[in-house]
């Protein structure tokens, strides 16, 4: 088994951080977006979209996205559980992961492509788009941090995917220049407490 990835990106990092806070070790083989090599024919005869992460059995069978990804291994190493403890929690869970990509990972992602110049010539940008998306992260984390006023973690008392897919959504707004407000004080510590995971901080940018 063997796991494409590009910690560059939210998605194969949100990825990489489940399998970490599982305890699971998995050849793990990062290729440079940048040099374009999810486009090399050998790539995309595993995801023609051209996208990571990729998890590749030894079958040569290979699955695509993230959420599924990280769903196999939920299934296949319940421990710890991730995705919720039974039917409520799950829905609970799955309802706030939902929210994360929707609402914060999108836009933020959003302001990051279309305002960016990394994608210059690699997209069609729309700047008034990527304002937009902007404006939107900026009050859905003040949204969140209301949210976050009675609990530790975003979908309740445990850490979840919610809190990965959210850490990875403030890793690409960082590199779009979207910081928390520090009036954001509930947002701020949950922010503090989850890049001082090892996971986070294993998969962050490196110290220059």
């Amino acid at each position: 088994m063997k796991l494409w990835s590009a910690l560059v990106a939210p998605n194969p990092r949100r990825t990489v951080i489940y399998v970490m806070e599982k305890g699971i070790e998995v050849e793990t083989v990062n290729i440079d977006l940048g040099a374009k090599e999810n486009y090399a024919p050998e790539f995309m005869a595993k995801n023609p979209l051209a996208r990571v992460p990729v998890l590749e059995f030894d079958d040569g069978t290979c699955l695509a996205e993230s959420k599924a990804i990280c769903r196999y291994f939920e299934e296949t190493h319940p421990e710890p559980p991730l995705m919720g403890i039974d039917a409520k929690d799950r829905a609970f869970v799955e309802m706030w992961d939902r929210r994360m990509e929707s609402e914060l990972m999108g836009n933020m992602t959003g302001a990051f492509r279309h305002t960016h110049p990394y994608w210059e010539g690699r997209i069609e940008q729309v700047a008034a788009y990527g304002d937009i998306c902007r404006r939107n992260a900026e009050e859905k984390m003040a949204w969140l941090d209301g949210e976050l006023a009675d609990r530790e973690y975003i979908a309740g008392d445990a850490f979840t995917i919610a809190d990965i897919t959210a850490i990875c959504a403030f890793g690409i707004g960082r590199v779009a220049k979207i910081r928390i407000p520090e009036a954001l004080t509930h947002l701020t510590d949950w922010h503090e407490r989850m890049s001082a995971r090892p996971s986070v901080i294993a998969t962050g940018p490196k110290p220059k």
